[in-house]
């Protein structure tokens, strides 16, 4: 596991480059991610947007970070279900709700509309959006975009790209 940080006083849109060799790496990307929200829980009501292959390492990421800001019980990929919701009881209380979605069934944007998920994703909570191409620019701006990028078997480089303030912040809390 390796960083590449930003520069000092970044942009939005500077990248943070994150290695992961081996899914402990995943595994500590997502305890990091999530020990900033419990810090900072207003920081929490965000849009993760995930970006990359299949198998690169999305859902994983996912998991851990739900299981890191305290959800118990089975998570699951929401790509059959659309979308799978939860509660962060690590983030106070009342505990905030989550959303992930999958969005790898999609034929067309227009889908997003149809799904109701403009209002759900205009509403408090973390929402983490796998596959968010597939909603074309319906989409709101995500905060933070991790997009995965498969370098040989096991090496995923998952690049952070922030487009709000909320997500520079968490992106400058892994650096």
């Amino acid at each position: 596991m390796s960083f590449t940080a930003p520069p000092p006083s970044p942009a939005p849109t500077a990248p943070l480059t994150w290695v992961a060799q081996h899914e402990d790496d995943t595994a500590r990307l997502a305890q990091r991610l999530a020990a900033a929200m419990r810090a900072h829980p207003a920081w929490a009501d965000a849009l993760l947007t995930l970006r990359g292959d299949l198998g690169a390492g999305k859902t994983t990421l996912v998991r851990h970070l739900l299981r890191a800001l305290g959800v118990s019980g089975r998570i699951k990929s929401p790509t059959y279900a659309l979308v799978e919701p939860y509660t962060l009881p690590a983030l106070g209380q009342p505990p905030l709700p989550a959303w992930h979605a999958d969005l790898y069934r999609f034929d067309h944007p227009r889908e997003w509309e149809d799904a109701g998920l403009r209002e759900l994703f205009a509403s408090a909570g973390l929402k983490l959006v796998e596959w968010p191409e597939k909603a074309g620019d319906l989409l709101p701006m995500p905060d933070l975009d991790l997009h995965f990028h498969l370098d040989g078997d096991d090496t995923r480089r998952i690049v952070l790209t922030a487009s709000t303030p909320r997500g520079a912040a968490l992106r400058d809390a892994l650096a």
